[in-house]
């Protein structure tokens, strides 16, 4: 699903924020990627999503080379990565449910085929009630729970999700976990990034954990979400 090789990445002339990444993720695996503010857990993320290419080391995405991949393959790949971003990113002219439905639209399905499962799963995140919404209308927890719907309604192959339960409450929180949780159950390999360490207690899974730009494995207690194990190179 994912392969690092002595990544490093860095912006402008400053210096390296990661450094020497190296990990394999396997298809419908599910991890928590932890540390504190300002260890590069978002810049790990962006390196994944696509959004940014590294300063050195390999990074193979669904088994292709980034490096060696045209540019105008890119968008393909990331189509099949739903994302969570902190930022949120709704579309301010689309009312909750055309956002939510929004990867469903660009593919092609027809409005007829998805409806039911957009409107099942804005009730399950809390917004049945908010569907005709516009962005500018809604608190930050909504604007969140939309986001995270919007990132899980096609069931991408991997999703990556930077701070997923950072505005809600934590009865939603854990809520919204289970919904990750029940997507990891039907193939898809889940990343959660998270400095809330009482939800890595809640679901125990795999830690990528970061430090000063560098990653450390930590493997699952007994008790895990995902039984598909991590195989990793170059940690310690």
């Amino acid at each position: 699903m994912i392969r690092f090789e002595n990544v490093g990445m860095r912006y402008g002339m400053g210096g390296e924020v990661l450094s020497d990444v190296s990990f394999h993720l396997v298809p419908g695996s599910f991890h928590f990627l932890t540390g504190s503010s300002g260890a590069g857990k978002s810049s790990l993320l962006r390196l994944m999503f696509l959004a940014h290419r590294p300063s050195r080391g390999l990074i193979s995405l669904f088994g292709q080379d980034i490096a060696t991949t045209p540019r105008d393959q890119l968008p393909a790949l990331r189509r099949r990565i739903g994302v969570v971003f902190q930022d949120f990113r709704l579309l301010d002219h689309l009312t909750t449910y055309e956002n939510v439905a929004l990867p469903l639209r660009v593919t092609g399905v027809r409005e007829a085929d998805y409806k039911d499962n957009v409107m099942e799963l804005l009730n399950w995140v809390g917004l049945g009630e908010r569907t005709n919404a516009k962005p500018h209308t809604l608190s930050g927890g909504e604007k969140q729970r939309a986001a995270i719907a919007r990132a899980v309604v096609a069931k991408p192959d991997l999703l990556l999700a930077d701070e997923p339960t950072g505005n809600v409450d934590p009865e939603m929180g854990l809520r919204l976990l289970r919904l990750f949780v029940e997507l990891n159950r039907l193939g898809t390999s889940v990343v959660i990034a998270t400095h809330d360490l009482s939800i890595v207690e809640h679901f125990p899974a795999p830690q990528l954990r970061l430090q000063d730009g560098r990653l450390k494995v930590v493997p699952p207690p007994r008790r895990a979400v995902s039984a598909a194990p991590v195989r990793v190179e170059g940690a310690s």
